[in-house]
């Protein structure tokens, strides 16, 4: 008895209930308020919106230097701050405001070329567009991380670490261009060249484990620059032979130069003349060049536009007097005998142009330097004289390393 009284009771309830809700029914029948009530019962059960990456940790100011988001129009800038924020939050699905999954990618490359710092993305991403229920366009981004967050916070204090023992020897009253040699030089002397590096596509193989390739290189040149107040941005292409590269376009006192760390170090010079000869020293071709000494061995991608590099005045060779617009052999035997009386190495001759370079050739390898090794055997006291050369006409150089025992 007592169940049936309990149920009865249960019954009771439920018929109060829905004749409440019949009565509420009348009621906007004839208030007109229906559509309000309707509203809300759809805000209810609709999905929920369309999750796109918030962008509120990046300032603009951050983002001033930035040269491939500075190329960007203004819908392209919201996207590549959707895909900043992401990355640098590690998001796994970045939705941006975009409708072409080509152009997303290329996007998230921007961001990749703008931001050397991030070590901790492969570079890799693939792109999917949805259609919302409200026929809104939109992209997932889904970047390949290489680490986690917790991971990924040790190593950038060792980036940080490494970074800050590198800028402390960087003299306060330093200009553009001893900044810019300091890097070269640092990161020429402290890497190897190494194709089978771990972490080579990113700065981490550069600064803590110091073997890397190009791209290594290249990210690492322009992140310690930028930590020193240089614009620095990096460039990527291939050689004249077809091989994929990555370089650097600096400002130095105002004007755009070329740099190329990459190919400083002295891995990628050959030699002739006698095998037991020290030629360990840097190359400085690529050391604040214009535009027509990189584009006779470099050919950018051509996605973006680059400002002009039309000056040489920071260029290394021509700072340092290696530099020679005209043939003048007195001024060349000078140069060789400079360096023998200095017992230092080496003797380098670049020249302006092939026409120069041409000009110079014959003389100096039939006649100057064996004028030059009889000076250094006579210097020196030496009954035998040998010396080591490499000889580039693509660059219009000659070097000489001069044999001191």
């Amino acid at each position: 008895m007592g169940k049936r009284k309990k149920k009865s009771c249960s019954v009771y309830i439920l018929s109060c209930m829905l004749f409440l809700f019949c009565l509420v029914l009348i009621a906007i029948g004839f208030t007109g308020k229906s559509h309000a009530v309707i509203s809300r019962f759809q805000e209810q059960f609709q999905k929920e919106e369309i999750p796109y990456q918030t962008t509120d940790e990046i300032s603009r100011e951050e983002l001033d230097g930035k040269y491939y988001y500075q190329q960007l129009g203004a819908d392209e800038k919201t996207v590549y701050r959707e895909i900043l924020q992401g990355v640098q939050e590690n998001i796994e699905e970045i939705y941006v405001h975009a409708s072409d999954a080509k152009k997303t990618n290329t996007l998230f490359q921007y961001v990749m070329k703008d931001y050397p710092e991030i070590f901790w993305c492969n570079g890799t991403t693939t792109s999917t567009v949805y259609k919302g229920e409200e026929g809104e366009t939109y992209t997932v981004l889904e970047p390949v991380y290489l680490y986690d967050s917790e991971r990924r916070k040790v190593m950038e204090q060792e980036i940080r670490d490494a970074a800050e023992q590198c800028i402390a020897e960087v003299q306060e009253t330093a200009g553009d261009y001893e900044k810019i040699l300091y890097v070269y030089e640092y990161i020429v002397n402290l890497v190897e060249y190494d194709q089978e590096a771990s972490n080579n596509q990113n700065i981490y193989s550069v600064l803590v484990n110091h073997r890397s390739v190009c791209a290594g290189y290249s990210k690492a040149t322009q992140y310690l620059l930028e930590r020193m107040g240089v614009f620095c941005t990096y460039v990527t292409g291939k050689t004249t032979d077809g091989q994929s590269h990555a370089w650097n376009l600096v400002k130095c006192n105002g004007d755009y130069y070329y740099v190329d760390t990459t190919w400083g170090d002295p891995v990628f010079q050959e030699s002739e003349g006698d095998s037991d000869s020290d030629q360990n020293h840097i190359s400085y071709d690529y050391m604040c060049c214009d535009e027509e000494e990189l584009f006779r061995t470099h050919i950018p991608d051509s996605d973006i536009l680059f400002p002009s590099c039309t000056k040489m005045d920071y260029n290394y060779y021509v700072v340092n007097g290696m530099y020679y617009r005209e043939y003048d052999s007195e001024e060349i035997l000078k140069s060789m005998n400079e360096t023998i009386w200095a017992g230092e190495n080496p003797t380098v001759l670049k020249f302006s142009d092939h026409d120069v370079y041409a000009k110079a050739h014959d003389d100096i390898f039939q006649n100057l330097i064996k004028t030059a090794a009889r000076n250094l055997a006579d210097y020196y006291q030496m009954s035998e004289v040998k010396y080591q050369y490499l000889d580039d006409p693509d660059l219009n150089k000659i070097t000489i390393y001069w044999r001191y025992r």
